[in-house]
């Protein structure tokens, strides 16, 4: 029986909204070593359980005016920054390609955003997170979706060795570590993904986002200080996605 087109936004954005809310609570609890699955949600200011109608994505945090019914704490916009995030690139993927290229597409995203989300908060890009990303890659490949596999080896191959070259290079000249050791890995489960062709076009995206970050920080008074970086893992992960979903609506 044939899906309604419609239905495939529908439903990977009702997925996305579930995984934001994994995503963004995930963000804040491993780079504290603790697991999601360490207890049940709680507040972090009081402690208190949230009860189940205090999880519902987005509905939860606008009802309770972004605080803790408790104590009453502010409640990170982060959250429901990342949860609509996660709405936004289930129902993209899914009016872009449904079916099954949509499907991938989405985890890809969400892959992208839960790195991004952890980039951000603690500059950090766990192997654990960009193997998924490769592997996922190659099973999205393993399933017929576009491009070939051959693309995406080579695409794999390349934007690992471009940014460890650029790592390594900046390390032998400065002395000093400029480039973490996930970026590497990251753009490699890019290539792996996007394919070798579209590799220079997310780089040059990835530049311009970082520029236009930098130029929005000075015009608000806080331009980065010295020995400041932005999260690359960000701007990749920012330019990454709508390469697929530019992709996805070429062919």
């Amino acid at each position: 029986m044939a899906v309604e087109p419609w239905l495939w936004p529908a439903g990977l954005g009702l997925l996305g909204l579930i995984f934001g809310s994994f995503i963004a609570t995930l963000a804040i609890r491993w780079p504290q070593g603790r697991t999601i699955a360490r207890g049940r949600s709680e507040c972090g200011g009081c402690g208190v359980v949230l009860r189940p109608h205090e999880l519902v994505p987005v509905l939860s945090y606008l009802l309770q005016r972004g605080q803790c019914r408790g104590c009453g704490a502010r409640i990170a916009p982060s959250h429901l920054a990342v949860e609509l995030l996660g709405l936004c690139v289930g129902a993209a993927a899914g009016w872009a390609a449904p079916g099954a290229a949509g499907v991938g597409g989405a985890v890809f995203g969400w892959i992208l955003l839960t790195l991004a989300a952890l980039d951000l908060a603690a500059f950090w890009l766990p192997n654990l997170l960009t193997g998924a990303l490769a592997v996922t890659g190659l099973i999205a490949a393993g399933a017929g979706l576009e491009p070939s596999l051959s693309d995406r080896l080579i695409g794999g191959a390349a934007g690992f060795g471009m940014l460890w070259l650029v790592a390594e290079g900046y390390r032998r000249a400065r002395g000093r570590v400029g480039l973490g050791g996930g970026d590497p890995k990251l753009f490699g489960g890019i290539g792996l993904w996007l394919g070798w062709r579209a590799l220079p076009g997310v780089l040059f995206a990835a530049c311009l986002i970082g520029l236009a970050a930098v130029l929005i920080l000075r015009l608000r008074g806080r331009a980065l200080g010295a020995g400041a970086a932005l999260p690359l893992g960000v701007l990749l992960a920012a330019a990454a996605f709508p390469a697929w979903l530019l992709g996805s609506l070429i062919v």
